[in-house]
C-alpha cells in the first residue's frame, strides 16, 4: 500500500507530501513473494518515505503493552532490516510484478540520501511488569556503528519527540 498516511499497530503516521509517498514496505507483494525467502529469509522495515531530497528507512517498535523479548540486540535487529530492505528495493525496482511497487523502489533509490529512524514507543509509567525495556542510548549507538555508511545520524525517537527535520506525526 503506498499512501500518505500508514497504521503501524496502534500508531498512525501521516506524512507531509504527495499522496504516493509512503509505504507499509514489509507488506509489499514483492516482498512477501518475491524477496522474502531470498538468501534464505530476508527482513524489512515497516516504513518506507520518499520526501524531496530522501529516502526514510522507519522501523516502529511499540512496546508500551508488551516488552521486548527477543534476545537479539535490538540496534543489530534493525541494521540488518535496513541492509534487506535497501537489497529488497534494488531488487523490486528491476524485477517487481506490481507497477506501483517497481516505480516507488525506482523513486526511493534515486534519492541522495537516506536516512534511519527507529521509532521506539515505552511505557511513560515504568512499573515491575513493564519496565523500560530498552536503554535509547545504547540502541543509538549501536545503529551508529552499525549503519555509519548509509545514515551517520540514525534517529531513536517515540511520538513525543519527533525531530523538526522528520516530515510527518504520530498519534
Amino acid at each position: 500500500m503506498i499512501a500518505n498516511t500508514l497504521s503501524e499497530g496502534s500508531l498512525n503516521f501521516r506524512f507531509s507530501g504527495s499522496a504516493d509517498c509512503a509505504t507499509k514496505y514489509d507488506e509489499w507483494c514483492f516482498y512477501r513473494s518475491q524477496f522474502n525467502s531470498a538468501f534464505g529469509g530476508t527482513k524489512g522495515v515497516d516504513l518506507v518515505f520518499i520526501d524531496d531530497s530522501q529516502t526514510w528507512l522507519i522501523e516502529v517498535k511499540d512496546y508500551r503493552a508488551h516488552r521486548r523479548t527477543k534476545t537479539v540486540d535490538l540496534g543489530e535487529e534493525v541494521a540488518f532490516k535496513v541492509r534487506d530492505t535497501l537489497a529488497g528495493l534494488l531488487a523490486a525496482k528491476a524485477n517487481a510484478n506490481d507497477a506501483d511497487e517497481k516505480r516507488f523502489a525506482r523513486k526511493a533509490l534515486s534519492k541522495s540520501r537516506f536516512r534511519v529512524v527507529l521509532h521506539l514507543e515505552q511505557p511513560l509509567k515504568t512499573s515491575r511488569l513493564f519496565p523500560k525495556s530498552v536503554d535509547v542510548s545504547k540502541v543509538q549507538l549501536k545503529l551508529k556503528q552499525w549503519l555509519k555508511a548509509l545514515d551517520a545520524h540514525p534517529n531513536v525517537v517515540d511520538k513525543n519527540n519527533l525531530k523538526a527535520t522528520m516530515p510527518w506525526s504520530v498519534v
